[in-house]
């Protein structure tokens, strides 16, 4: 338990520097919020409004008591609201969140059971032709970025042949069908490239696995070899790929920009990309904290599970 609540804690201060790190840098990037909001097509504003939006706004304060108060607003709850248009942020990140963290676990989901399962069978028979096609395969998808999937996949598969939609969303209330059929084209982009990641880092685990003494001895003992398999080999080959798998989900959150953009996905992603070209601080400093709160607790999750596949892990 000590041990849980001392990560909990890591966590929490990770959390904290983080966001510090992301208000302090964007205060410094050079500019005045408030005279971009009030110009207008390349035309100065008028001070007297400048420094009555800035007032308004609260950035005539000294950047510690701007930070303060932040820091307070957050240990409460509150979000903030848009300087561009007063809309709650909170609002916003309810409508959008659940769309970009849908996407991304069904990519998880696609390259588990495409990559691990894929892994295993080419290091059981190492050196075969399912074990050279996937490595080349798997080379090649990684190597290919994902907007040229995407791009490709809406050619192929939405503009040739037609069995899917090009992009777009619809609420999964209103038509379930066809919210999983926009959501799968995206899904499947960034799940070919991490596939091609989860089938390495398991091909390579698995091969040093199936050499160990224990291996050896189930097989002496005359255990079936699925046992063996699932038991013995697969639990102990979990451990580096639960890490690299937590890494590529955390990374996953902050880089499906470019297939949001491409499948018309209405994600995290596009609402971060849109505050930073209107210089909404509450909503880049809100959408980068919540990305970085499901980075950290990925991975505590993560540890939690090593934890109990390995009961070392804890000491």
């Amino acid at each position: 338990m000590f041990w849980l609540v001392r990560r909990v804690a890591v966590s929490l201060i990770l959390l904290w520097i983080v966001t510090s790190l992301v208000f302090l840098s964007i205060h410094m990037v050079p500019g005045d919020p408030a005279e971009l909001l009030l110009s207008n097509e390349g035309q100065s504003a008028n001070e007297a409004a400048v420094a009555e939006m800035r007032q308004r706004l609260g950035l005539d304060k000294p950047l510690h008591v701007q930070y303060l108060e932040k820091m307070a607003a957050l240990a409460r709850g509150d979000l903030g609201r848009s300087i561009v248009d007063g809309s709650s942020i909170s609002d916003q990140l309810a409508r959008r969140l659940p769309r970009t963290l849908e996407l991304v676990a069904m990519a998880s989901l696609l390259s588990i059971l495409i990559g691990v399962p894929a892994g295993v069978f080419a290091a059981l028979r190492r050196g075969g032709g399912f074990d050279r096609i996937g490595s080349a395969v798997t080379g090649i998808t990684q190597s290919v970025p994902v907007f040229v999937k995407g791009t490709v996949m809406v050619l192929v598969f939405a503009q040739m042949l037609r069995w899917v939609p090009a992009g777009g969303y619809v609420a999964l209330a209103e038509a379930p069908l066809r919210h999983l059929l926009l959501l799968f084209m995206p899904a499947l982009s960034i799940a070919i490239g991490l596939s091609g990641v989860m089938f390495r880092i398991t091909r390579s685990s698995t091969l040093e696995i199936i050499p160990q003494d224990y291996v050896r001895t189930a097989r002496a003992k005359g255990l079936p070899r699925r046992r063996i398999v699932l038991r013995h080999i697969l639990r102990n080959a979990l451990m580096p790929v639960l890490t690299v798998f937590a890494l590529s989900v955390g990374t996953l959150l902050g880089g499906t920009v470019l297939v949001e953009y491409v499948f018309n996905w209405p994600g995290l992603s596009g609402m971060l990309v849109n505050a930073v070209y209107a210089r909404d601080y509450p909503i880049v400093v809100a959408v980068i904290l919540v990305t970085s709160a499901l980075f950290i607790f990925i991975n505590l999750v993560v540890d939690v599970i090593y934890a109990v596949l390995d009961p070392r892990v804890r000491n």
